[in-house]
This record gives structure tokens, C-alpha cells and sequence, in this order.
């Protein structure tokens, strides 16, 4: 029967029920027995809840006569551990507590959302609880979550193990609006919220709670709660447990050779699909600089939707629920517009940004996460940011690419939207080029401040052209940026949708930047300017490692120079 692409779907038995693809990552189940009270940070769109909802139906003793049909085509379904299915399970997710009025209101919500999952556990679980006890809504959650585990301890009860999702989610909607009050009202040692961990730890001290499993996107809060649950063990930055969510590229394999069977796809388009998801949804390396990268498995997800509906690659390959993020950009930086230009310029102009390694292995408060020096700490933990090595963060993937230069365009007021349908059509008529470049330069570079002159490289140009044309040609063309071969990386390549009337077309193009003074040491203009030897040898390099693996590519090949904001020279080799 021919499987499922269940978009963003955190139900793990519907995912099953309905026959829907499933990465399985259940042996890090048997992993997470030996670490108590594990706090796994991740960012937005990498299956957090899925694997929520995995611990709950895996422990939970309700389900225990479902164990086969959820998990008998798994690894810990055919390697279960002695504690499967030996607990209640109380699943909170705090991304539905409202954050909005006073600090009243916010415990309203609260109490309400974690006593409802309360009640429900308990009318789950009937024939072990028999009308032993009545969740009171009227009392606060602490309350009610202390007399179950009382009740738990005094009749030798199965104990209860504790998961909670998003559990930053309404503190980080606090911090990011500035309510600095209103946060601090949260965390202070008598909070409801620090009452509710306090008692957290109190069950896991009189053995009447098992464990409790805690996920989210930051350790800010966590850290600002730690009196009240000093017992968390944070395993996020633990390499053991560095791909426990995202796919890595063998995981992704599988999961294609088992679409491309199933959907009866072309095998020839293989290569081309492997290549489009490694630029797009790859990079994140969240432990080891030097370790395998993971895909987004939800973005990833989205993609295989498309193909599976289509056969085709999709029009757009960015997640439009990605773009969202962007937002988090604004309120992180926005409070100081010098640091918002300076951060964004860095990351569009460079890809790259200096962090400090010991920010990312100790926790950090409120206060430190609007500080300029935390900007890379933060975005790492957002997910737009990833590990190059032990010194520098970098933006992951093409995704995250187009997202920094859609946000340094609107910092710069640049226009991106309105006039350039007319130089695109020409390019998809007539496939020029020198023309493109030239109306990108005269319609887009043109609106640059010119500050942003004394500032702008080679990686710079590649990034925000390939940007722009990335918003109309994506019908018929995806991107490559600096995609490796034997011989370097190539800066930007368009490559024909096998689909589409450009099927087999390969532009390559190489960028060479020199400022003003580079070009007046030169003694020469930019009209006079000559196509360089070295220039096309290096480009030669890339054609030739490009026609190994794709020898029937119809392959064009440009150098473009830029010289500072004098212009630029544009050659076909």
C-alpha cells in the first residue's frame, strides 16, 4: 500500500493509522532511560512534538495493548526496554497557555490548560484511579498535580511520567514583546510557575513521578527556574543525542528510495531531487562542527508533498511557515536598529559571524539575550544559525540565505518587488545573462546606501542575486550556491528544473570583487578592464568536476567582476 507524506503532523498513532512515512529514531528511547530529568532544546519545525507524542504512547500503561501495532515495525518496538508502557503519562504543552493580559491571567490560562490534561489523564486511567480523586479546576495546577501524586505514593500506584512541550513558548512571547515585568512576575521564587516545577521535584524525589521529559527552542527560562527544578540535565548540546531529531542524510536516503518506489517516480530525477533538499533543508550542526549535518525534517517534509502531489519539484522550495521567522529577527534586534543593520549586514555580506563557544554550553538569562555579544547564541538556538567550526556561526542552508537578505533588503528600504518582471521575462525568452546582471545592477544595486559600498564582497553579490532571481525564475530554475567539486566551489549556479523547457541547462557563474582602491592600483577602468587567466582556469575546474557527473548538462560559464560602486564587468568563458 502506498504511503503517506504527512506533512507537520505531531500524531504519532495517526501518522501511523494512516499509513504515513516515518523516520524511525525509537533507539534513542533506550538512550534517554539512562539520563533523568532531560531537557532537549531544539529549534521551531523539528519534530519536538512528534517525539512528545512517540513517549507518550511508548509509556504510557493505558496503550500498553496497542504496544505491536504502534511500534512493531520500529527498533525499540522489536527492542522494547523493561519500562514500556509502565507509567500514567501527563503530557503538557505550554504553547497553548496565553501570554496576553496580566500576570493573573497568564496563571488563569495556565492552571486551566494543565488541569484539563490533568482530568484527562486521570478519566483515561479510570480503572486505576476508580473515583479516587476529582480534578478541582478551581484549584491551581500544582495543587491538583501535588494530590495525584500523593495518591500515586500512597496506593503503590504506577508512577507518572511528565512531559512537557514547548515548555519556553509563553515565557519567550514575554521576553520577545518586553514585558520584562511580566516575566520576572513568572520566574520570582513564589511564581505559579516555579510552584509548578518545585512540585515536579518533589515527585521525582518521593519516586512517585518517573521522569520528566522537557523540550523547547531556548534555556532561558529554564535557567531562570533553576531553584525550583535544579534536577534538569541538559542534554542538547550532548553528542549522543545530536541527531535524535532532524534526518540525517542516510535517514533521508531511505525515505527517498522508498517515495521514488512507491509514487513510481523517474529514477533519472533522482540526483537532481538529492541535490535540491541537500542546498535547501541541510547544514544544521548543532554539537560537533565536524559531525554529519540533519535536514529540517519538516521543511523537508513539505517538499516531498509537493513531489509526491506532482512528480515535479515544487515552484517554491522555501516552507512559507520558515518566512515566519523573520519575525523573531525583528523583535531580537529590533530594539536597537544599529545592532539590527550591523548583524544583518554581517550575515548577508559574509555568511559568517565570531561567537563564543562557552555561551552556548552554560545557560544564560533574560537580561543577556538582547545583548549584541548574545545575538549569534540566540539565532543558533532559533535554528537560523549553525555551527561552521569552533570559532564561527554560519546560516545552514539556501533557506536560511534567503531569509537574511529578504530582511537586510526591507532594513535598506530596497525595492524587490515591483519592476523587475519585465527583465526576468527577457532572461526566460532569451536565457542572456550579461543583460540580467546588468538590469540586476541597474534596478537592484542602485538602491544600496552607500555605506553598504564600503562593506560589500564577493559573497555579497552571489547572495543577493541569486536572492532576487530566485523570486521569479523558481518556476524554471533552482540555485546552487558554493557548491563544492574536486576543484572548489562554484559561487552561484542555475540549474534547469528537469521538468521545465531549460531541463539540462547549467549556468555557472564565478563573482570576483575589487574595491575602488583595488581597481585604481590596478590602473585600469572598468571598461578596460580584461577577462582574468586565473579567472578561467578556476572556472574550468568547476566545468570539469560538473561534466563528470553530469555529462549531457548544456553548460554555460560567466565571470562577473565587481568594482566596488563603479560597476562591473561581465564575461562568458
Amino acid at each position: 500500500m502506498k504511503k503517506r507524506v504527512l506533512y507537520a503532523n505531531a500524531n504519532y498513532e495517526e501518522i501511523v493509522s494512516d499509513n504515513g512515512y516515518f523516520v524511525d529514531k525509537t533507539a534513542y528511547i533506550e538512550k534517554l532511560e539512562r539520563v533523568g530529568n532531560p531537557v532537549f532544546l531544539r529549534p521551531r519545525r523539528f519534530g519536538k512534538s512528534l517525539w512528545c507524542r512517540i513517549l507518550e504512547c511508548y509509556y504510557n500503561i493505558r496503550q500498553k495493548d496497542d504496544f505491536e501495532r504502534l511500534f512493531g515495525h520500529t527498533y525499540i518496538g522489536q527492542n522494547p526496554t523493561p519500562l514500556r508502557n509502565s507509567f500514567f503519562v501527563l503530557h503538557l504543552d505550554f504553547s497553548v497557555v496565553n501570554p496576553s493580559g496580566n500576570i493573573a491571567d497568564i496563571e488563569k490560562s495556565f492552571n486551566h490548560i494543565c488541569n484539563l490534561c490533568m482530568d484527562t489523564m486521570i478519566g483515561q486511567s479510570e480503572r486505576w484511579f476508580q473515583d479516587q480523586i476529582k480534578t478541582e479546576f478551581g484549584e491551581n495546577a500544582s495543587a491538583n498535580l501535588e494530590r495525584v501524586l500523593k495518591l500515586i505514593q500512597k496506593n503503590n500506584m504506577p508512577a507518572l511520567y511528565v512531559i512537557i512541550d514547548e515548555y519556553d513558548n509563553f515565557a519567550n512571547q514575554l521576553i520577545v514583546a518586553h514585558k520584562d515585568h511580566l516575566y520576572r512576575e513568572l520566574t520570582r521564587d513564589d511564581s505559579f510557575l516555579k510552584t509548578f516545577f518545585k512540585t515536579l521535584k518533589e515527585g521525582r524525589k518521593s519516586g512517585a513521578i518517573a521522569d520528566v521529559f522537557i523540550t523547547g527552542v531556548l534555556p532561558i527560562t529554564m535557567d531562570d527556574l533553576a531553584s525550583g527544578f535544579n534536577i534538569a540535565h541538559f542534554i542538547t548540546l550532548n553528542q549522543q543525542f545530536e541527531q535524535m531529531l532532524g534526518f540525517s542524510q542516510s535517514e533521508v536516503n531511505r525515505l527517498l528510495d522508498e517515495i521514488y518506489s512507491d509514487y513510481d517516480l523517474n529514477p533519472s530525477t533522482r540526483r537532481d531531487v538529492d541535490e535540491i533538499i541537500r542546498t535547501q533543508y541541510n547544514g544544521y550542526r548543532f554539537v560537533n562542527p565536524q559531525s554529519e549535518a540533519v535536514y529540517n525534517p519538516t521543511i523537508l517534509m513539505n517538499f516531498l508533498v509537493g513531489l509526491c502531489e506532482s512528480g515535479i519539484i515544487p515552484k517554491h522550495l522555501t516552507d512559507l511557515n520558515l518566512r515566519t521567522d523573520i519575525s523573531w529577527v525583528r523583535r531580537l534586534t529590533g530594539s536597537n536598529p544599529q545592532y539590527t543593520e550591523e548583524f544583518v549586514n554581517q550575515l548577508t555580506m559574509n555568511n559568517i559571524i565570531r561567537y563564543d563557544d562557552r555561551f552556548l554550553v552554560t545557560k544564560f538569562d533574560m537580561n543577556q539575550f538582547f545583548e549584541r555579544s548574545f545575538f549569534p547564541i540566540s539565532f543558533f538556538y532559533l535554528g537560523m544559525l549553525t555551527r561552521q567550526d569552533d570559532f564561527y556561526l554560519k546560516l545552514p542552508n539556501l533557506n536560511m540565505r534567503e531569509i537574511f537578505v529578504e530582511y537586510f533588503n526591507e532594513i535598506h528600504h530596497i525595492d524587490v518587488s515591483t519592476k523587475y518582471q519585465d527583465i526576468m521575462q527577457q532572461f526566460v525568452n532569451t536565457l542572456k545573462l550579461p543583460r540580467l546582471f546588468a538590469d540586476y545592477w541597474e534596478l537592484y544595486v542602485s538602491q544600496l546606501p552607500e555605506a553598504i559600498f564600503q562593506q560589500v564582497n564577493e559573497n555579497f553579490y552571489r547572495t543577493t542575486f541569486f536572492e532576487l532571481c530566485s523570486r521569479y525564475l523558481s518556476r524554471w530554475f533552482t540555485f546552487n550556491v558554493e557548491r563544492s567539486y574536486p576543484q572548489g566551489r562554484s559561487d552561484l549556479e542555475f540549474v534547469g528544473k528537469y521538468h521545465e523547457k531549460f531541463a539540462g541547462v547549467r549556468i555557472i557563474i564565478e563573482f570576483k570583487y575589487f574595491s575602488n582602491a583595488e581597481l585604481k592600483k590596478m590602473k585600469t577602468t572598468v571598461k578596460k578592464f580584461r577577462l582574468r587567466k586565473e579567472d578561467t582556469l578556476q572556472i574550468a575546474g568547476y566545468i570539469e568536476g560538473l561534466k563528470t557527473e553530469y555529462p549531457l548538462a548544456k553548460i554555460s560559464q560567466y565571470v562577473i567582476y565587481c568594482f566596488g560602486n563603479q560597476g562591473f564587468k561581465v564575461f562568458e568563458v
